[in-house]
């Protein structure tokens, strides 16, 4: 699974490798701005306190019967 963090300010860090090596790359409104081997680095470019992590949630898998939506009892 994929990590990403981002920022108000339109920086996003990701996890890539660079010459065989992983890194946190980090862009700002896509541009490039440093590739970091330590979360000291990255702290260095972004403010690490603004960062959020983005989870992505399993798909749910498409039902191939309809289902009939019903109200509870009390509602009639």
């Amino acid at each position: 699974m994929d990590r990403r963090w981002v920022g108000s300010d339109g920086c996003e860090i990701v996890l890539a490798m660079r010459a065989g090596r992983q890194v946190l790359r980090v862009r700002r409104h896509g541009w490039l701005v440093a590739d970091c081997a330590s979360v000291e680095e990255v702290a260095r470019h972004v403010d690490l306190a603004d960062l959020c992590e983005i989870i992505a949630l399993p798909a749910r898998p498409a039902t191939a019967e309809r289902v009939e939506a019903r109200t509870s009892s009390h509602h009639r």
